[in-house]
């Protein structure tokens, strides 16, 4: 296995702002450094400045439930919202908070709505990861003449909370990333998400006890790509976006008895914006790339990284609402070669052990993550729980152990 490291270029005038989600939010820098590895870096020398997320959009079966779940399981804040009401006769959809990430989830109304084609193909799926950009024409300039395909050409959007400027381009499979632009002229948009969309709190009441949220920031995410394309979107990021390399996966380490992948590691120049890209890899049996592919009917997003400061109490609570996580047998925590090689972290391991959490080292930190069980239907997307602290890698000594409880899974399904 390798594992290759490659920073941004030296940059000569590093600054660093909090995003208007992350200050509503009320997360400081030396927080984001912490919960997501943030990187001080030039913006001005930027081909494709990326500010950082914007909104992660799911298109599932049925957003009012689902809407209701992330609430009432997930601890997240219902803020917008968008349908038949608002005039919006093709789909409802539903915007939610917790810390500086937002979910929208939009769920189709009308029969003709091309949301049902989508879903058909790949039920509940991320379709769009928005990113904040400071220039969407900048961005989009950049990106065509980069030979990226441009899915909506810049357009502006107002209403009485303000203007935003929008345009979005393909990626992989059926995802593309919208680029929102919220500060115009001096002045940042105001409203809940878009114009079109309106303020929406919930009915839901947290139970007594509940912590006030159970994520605050969005580490990363996983797109996972035919065999022999992993390369290709690489340099997709790179060449169009400007992305750095952060890592690369190639290995042993990677692969356990019966199934591989490999998998490199693209990164916007302030690290907010983390792209983790998969392909399989020939081995005995199908790998869970596979099986993602074959379920998902194509390439998409895997999995979304939430970023805690508490770990312990966020999978406790998760439980306590139902969540089931990747199971880790005690065998490696009884390891003597991983208790050496972790050494001390914030909880004893036995802590750990019993809520199944991993935890890697690296040489600048360690890292503690667990993965739930895949969210819906199909075994396609799934969450990871991170809390970092000081490392900037992606737990690449439990690769083993994750793949091997995600074998398990897909045994029991009958799909290894």
């Amino acid at each position: 296995m390798t594992d290759t490291t490659t920073s941004a270029p030296a940059k000569t005038a590093s600054h660093l702002d909090l995003t208007p989600q992350e200050s509503e939010a009320g997360l400081d820098l030396d927080q984001l450094k912490q919960l997501v590895g943030l990187v001080e870096y030039d913006e001005s020398t930027d081909r494709f400045p990326v500010t950082g997320w914007d909104a992660i959009v799911f298109v599932v079966g049925n957003a009012t439930q689902a809407a209701q779940y992330y609430q009432s399981t997930w601890g997240m804040e219902l803020v917008g919202y968008s349908g038949p009401e608002t005039g919006n006769r093709d789909h409802k959809a539903f915007v939610l908070k917790s810390g500086s990430i937002r979910f929208v989830l939009k769920g189709a109304v009308s029969p003709d709505s091309p949301l049902i084609a989508h879903h058909a193909a790949h039920g509940d799926g991320v379709v769009d990861i928005s990113l904040e950009v400071p220039d969407v024409d900048r961005c989009i300039a950049q990106a065509k003449a980069a030979g990226a395909r441009v899915v909506h050409e810049p357009e502006t959007l107002s209403d009485e909370h303000g203007t935003v400027r929008v345009a979005a381009i393909a990626t992989y499979g059926e995802t593309i990333h919208s680029l929102v632009q919220r500060t115009i002229d001096g002045q940042t948009y105001a409203g809940p998400y878009l114009p079109g969309y309106v303020a929406r709190t919930s009915t839901f009441t947290k139970r007594d006890g509940a912590p006030k949220r159970l994520f605050q920031a969005l580490d990363h995410i996983v797109g996972n790509v035919e065999l022999g394309k992993m390369d290709e979107w690489v340099t997709f990021y790179n060449k169009v976006m400007g992305f750095v390399n952060m890592a690369e996966f190639i290995g042993d380490d990677i692969a356990t008895d019966y199934s591989a992948l490999m998998s490199k590691v693209v990164a916007n120049g302030n690290h907010r914006v983390k792209f983790p890209l998969n392909e399989p890899a020939i081995a005995k049996k199908r790998s869970q790339i596979d099986e993602y592919l074959d379920f998902y009917r194509g390439p998409g997003a895997q999995h979304l990284a939430l970023a805690t400061n508490d770990i312990l109490r966020s999978v406790d609570e998760l439980r306590k609402e139902g969540v089931e996580f990747l199971d880790t047998p005690d065998a490696y925590y009884d390891d003597p070669e991983m208790r050496e090689r972790i050494g001390q972290v914030r909880v004893p391991i036995e802590e750990l052990k019993a809520r199944k959490i991993l935890v890697d080292r690296d040489e600048d930190g360690y890292l503690l993550q667990i993965f739930t069980k895949p969210l819906g239907d199909r075994p396609t997307v799934f969450f990871e729980i991170i809390e970092r602290h000081g490392s900037l890698g992606f737990g690449k000594g439990n690769f083993k152990a994750l793949f091997e409880s995600i074998e398990r899974e897909q045994d029991k399904r009958g799909n290894l």
